[in-house]
């Protein structure tokens, strides 16, 4: 079974957001702890499984997403790193319809490689600094807010190089984010360059999730994007995510829907010797690109 690894958000290799890709030649789901199993043995934030629907169909594929310790109901770098996969595999450029946890997911796949996710969107609801937040993160946000069903805490800081040198204590925040039943925390602030060619910068931590920082976090977006549009006043954005590999999210807002778009490239791909039902499936990582 052909498996990959695809760094979205990036128009180059070993920068972005690594996903695996398993596109599946089946008509259900395989086991459950085999793809947790593979996800584990991948060991990257997140591992899209996906497969094709009969039609007709109110999508084109099923997909799912799991970090190595637990299910998401949400990821935005794999939904576009599946999207390049089919793009890549089976020539499908135009719109192809996922069906996940969060309903109905599209995505946009154009001649050049580029690719547009259309996810929904999570407005930001101002709260109290949650306690033991600003020790978690060794620093103080001006503000946080709530995300609704995104379940991740946006914590806004006032300027770049704040949300660049966070060192959080990782153990203390896996155990706030437990104990407030969040996901994670987004780290935020407005690009210190207006000429830069991003308006405004992010980091993600989400230690309890299994990932103390994931790399660029598409989902994060989909509460960025409407925030930073409603206090800079314009509906198309970029924003960078700031951690160590880096990567741009082109962000649109469109009412109740964000469009989220970025390049990917795939850098590995590879045969998983032990497909769904074998005793011990094991990832062989092969033919690095």
């Amino acid at each position: 079974m052909r498996i990959r690894i695809i760094d979205a958000f990036t128009d180059r290799p070993f920068a972005g957001n690594p996903a695996a890709v398993c596109l599946l030649d089946t008509d259900a789901w395989p086991d459950e702890s085999w793809m947790r199993q593979v996800a584990a043995e991948m060991n990257l934030s997140e591992t899209a499984f996906a497969y094709p629907l009969p039609e007709p169909a109110d999508a084109d594929w099923a997909l799912r997403w799991f970090t190595p310790a637990v299910e998401v109901d949400l990821c935005g770098h794999a939904t576009l790193a599946t999207a390049h996969a089919l793009h890549s595999d089976r020539e499908a450029t135009g719109t192809v319809r996922f069906r996940s946890r969060s309903g109905i997911l599209i995505a946009h796949t154009r001649q050049d490689g580029t690719v547009t996710v259309d996810f929904p969107a999570a407005p930001a609801n101002e709260i109290s600094i949650p306690g033991g937040l600003p020790e978690a993160l060794n620093a103080k946000p001006n503000a946080a807010y709530s995300t609704g069903a995104l379940g991740d805490v946006l914590a806004v800081f006032p300027d770049e190089a704040g949300v660049r040198s966070l060192a959080p204590a990782f153990t203390a925040l896996a155990h706030l984010t437990r104990r407030d039943g969040i996901r994670g925390v987004i780290a935020t602030a407005p690009a210190s360059d207006p000429g830069s060619g991003y308006d405004f910068v992010s980091r993600f931590f989400a230690p309890a999730q299994g990932i103390p920082e994931d790399p660029v976090t598409g989902s994060a977006h989909t509460a960025l994007a409407p925030y930073w549009s409603g206090r800079l006043g314009r509906d198309s954005l970029t924003g960078l995510q700031a951690s160590a590999r880096t990567g741009l999210v082109h962000t649109a807002v469109h009412g109740e829907r964000v469009h989220l778009t970025g390049h990917a490239v795939t850098v590995l791909d590879g045969t998983l010797h032990h497909p769904a039902g074998e005793e011990h499936p094991q990832a062989d990582r092969a033919d690095l690109l």
